[in-house]
């Protein structure tokens, strides 16, 4: 079973991938956050056999947002993976993501059973991009 800690301010779009992703067998959601802090007060509670697999976390949320959750998550919880989930493309953010430590970077208009297959393949050491992704990190390399 992959556990997954939803980490999205907006309580619509977190109550949808929950419902979205309960639909599916070896996916079950662990934890909500509605924002870095809260994923990381959330974390601190748990047993190490409790912690989720997957961190699906947004980037721009109020009081912390996700670079810096991601950075603080993939230092103080190396088993745990997480993946960006977001509306942003914006290839600094991207990047910032990345050197924090995230596996992956989808946008929202992912369809479900892409984002399911992205954290199944995530969650077995798979990085995963939205198309379009790693051109816009290439770019910002270059």
């Amino acid at each position: 079973m992959i556990k997954i800690l939803l980490v999205e301010d907006q309580k619509l779009i977190r109550e949808g991938l929950g419902a979205l992703l309960s639909l599916e067998s070896d996916l079950e959601i662990v934890g909500e956050a509605e924002n870095g802090q809260m994923a990381l007060d959330f974390l601190a509670q748990l047993e190490r056999s409790q912690l989720p697999t997957i961190a699906l976390m947004d980037m721009r949320m109020p009081v912390m947002d996700g670079v810096a959750a991601t950075r603080i998550i993939t230092q103080d919880y190396p088993s745990i993976k997480v993946l960006v989930l977001t509306t942003f493309d914006d290839a600094e953010l991207i990047a910032q993501s990345m050197a924090a430590g995230a596996q992956g970077y989808l946008l929202k208009d992912t369809p479900s059973e892409e984002l399911a297959m992205s954290i199944r393949s995530v969650a077995k050491g798979y990085s995963q991009f939205g198309p379009g992704i790693v051109q816009k990190m290439m770019r910002q390399v270059g």
